[in-house]
């Protein structure tokens, strides 16, 4: 049953990482009373990080959920009204435009901006969740830093996960890359660079069993699958590179998207194909996926929002 009473707004935003409150601060400055939804993850990607040393700002390094916290803080002492609740389904089809909150609230709005972030995809091993965090890692380029000197493992076969393991063969001893098949779907020119690489050795047809170790990661079993044999290697991270979901499925069909689910935006701004609705973030950004550019493209998009809504005939 659809529930009747809506409530209308200048500029909805969905989501709450970088992307979003960075949106929320810049159109509250701008005085376009911005309503943010949290999302099932309030604060995104960055409160299932632990240390922040890469965004500028924090000389001794960040925690992510503290990073957010502040975020948040500031969105709101510019006038933001955050609130929390998640974006079930969306009627584009003509403005205002409509989101239901949890399938039941009805906001009505004359510009919308996603910043519903993307959720890397993981193995779904129980002690990968355990140490997320504590030497389970999605994100190489966030968190390779710690690691220096030390020995990681890293899963996956296409570019992201070559890049990856590239860049971690540039701070670590050794990279151990676990391939679930017999060959890499990444491209020839990274196959080639992996190869090249003295301190990357490549495991092929061989899966995750688990990871060890109980507070942090001191190792890895792995199984071959075309021989079976099962081993165990020491490490101090595991890196997981098979790949990120925008979190874009309830707009499926309203917004064009690439073929993996990402929003497509007009380059050098943040328009989607629908005027008044804009997309900043991971959910848009499937090459830098970096808390520093998904709040560049957030301001991007408060900034975008701003003047569409001085411009459109009212």
């Amino acid at each position: 049953m659809e529930n009747t009473s809506s409530e209308h707004v200048h500029c909805l935003i969905i989501g709450s990482g970088p992307a979003g409150y960075s949106a929320a601060i810049y159109t509250a400055r701008a005085n376009l009373k911005p309503v943010l939804y949290q999302g099932i993850q309030p604060g995104g990607q960055l409160t299932i990080t632990t240390e922040v040393e890469n965004y500028p700002g924090y000389p001794d390094g960040v925690q992510g959920p503290e990073m957010m916290v502040e975020f948040e803080k500031q969105a709101t002492r510019m006038g933001a009204d955050i609130r929390y609740g998640m974006a079930t389904k969306v009627d584009f089809s003509k403005q205002p435009y409509r989101v239901w909150i949890d399938e039941e609230k009805l906001m009505e709005a004359d510009s919308v901006i996603i910043a519903t972030g993307a959720s890397a995809k993981w193995l779904g091993l129980p002690s990968e969740e355990k140490l997320n965090g504590y030497g389970v890692s999605a994100c190489a380029v966030c968190d390779g830093f710690f690691f220096r000197g030390k020995e990681v493992a890293i899963v996956g076969a296409g570019d992201t996960a070559a890049e990856e393991a590239l860049y971690l063969s540039k701070l670590c001893t050794h990279v151990h890359m676990f391939i679930r098949r017999d060959q890499m779907r990444a491209s020839q020119v990274m196959q080639q660079r992996i190869r090249e690489a003295s301190n990357i050795k490549i495991y092929w047809n061989t899966v995750v069993e688990e990871i060890l170790g109980d507070t942090k990661v001191d190792g890895v079993r792995i199984k071959n699958t075309a021989g079976g044999k099962v081993e165990t290697i020491p490490v101090n991270g595991f890196f997981v590179a098979i790949g990120h979901e925008p979190n874009s499925a309830i707009f499926k069909g309203w917004l064009d998207m690439d073929e993996t689910g990402y929003i497509k935006t007009v380059p050098g701004s943040t328009r989607t194909n629908l005027e008044g609705i804009f997309a900043a973030g991971d959910v848009q950004d499937r090459v830098y996926r970096q808390a520093v550019t998904a709040a560049g493209s957030g301001c991007m998009a408060a900034l975008d929002a701003e003047r569409w809504l001085s411009l459109r005939p009212h």
